[in-house]
């Protein structure tokens, strides 16, 4: 039995691939990796998400969506309020927070990530990371147009080892790390802006049938 989030969510792919026909060709992708993110932060993983110029844009973008309200309103629960007024909130905190899911962008640790250009190498940037912070259960989603950025291709090498699962976004061309994920995203378009510009397409309708999942 469908419940109103289940049908929130089943109005916005139907919209989504009404506005977007040409995106109709991967749609059955597009909706396998809301289904992978929603089963990962339902059951407590976390999801972590890296690109390369643009595409780490888009990574802080899809954190950004994930992590604070987007679309919808995220009222805290009666026990979160409660133990924020516990904390010595005089009600301020508990009116102006959101619930927020763990996605993590990692792309923007400047420190780190210059330490593990210097130590280790600059092709090391994301796995490294994803060899401190993956966990068995999360999800590790990769952007990269030419589908293959090494260090993208590194990074879900590594989050594989990790036990975690490996969502790609890439362009129409056959790729290195597509042979690595375990959903691909092969969008179409002639040239990186215009693949950029579908993947910012499905990324946002992903993220708005996450939060409609959680919190519609």
């Amino acid at each position: 039995m469908m419940t109103s989030r289940d049908n929130l969510v089943a109005t916005l792919w139907r919209d989504f691939f009404t506005e977007n026909p040409p995106l109709t060709i991967a749609r059955t992708a597009i909706e396998t990796v809301y289904e992978c993110l929603h089963t990962t932060l339902r059951d407590g993983h976390q999801v972590l998400v890296c690109g390369n110029g643009g595409s780490a844009s888009d990574a802080e973008h899809i954190a950004g969506e994930l992590a604070k309200p987007c679309a919808l309103s995220r009222p805290l629960s009666e026990e979160e309020i409660e133990s924020l007024a516990a904390a010595g909130d005089d009600g301020y905190l508990a009116t102006r927070l959101a619930r927020g899911l763990p996605v993590w962008p990692l792309v923007s640790q400047s420190a780190l990530m210059t330490a593990i250009v210097n130590d280790q190498g600059g092709d090391l940037i994301f796995a490294q990371q994803v060899m401190a912070y993956g966990r068995p259960g999360d999800v590790l989603w990769v952007l990269s147009t030419s589908g293959s950025s090494r260090n993208v291709l590194y990074a879900a090498r590594t989050a594989k080892a990790r036990g975690m699962l490996v969502v790609a976004f890439t362009g129409p061309k056959r790729s290195t790390i597509a042979e690595v994920a375990d959903v691909v995203v092969a969008l179409p378009g002639a040239d990186t802006p215009h693949v950029q510009q579908n993947h910012q397409l499905a990324y946002h309708a992903v993220c708005l049938a996450v939060e409609a999942a959680f919190y519609g």
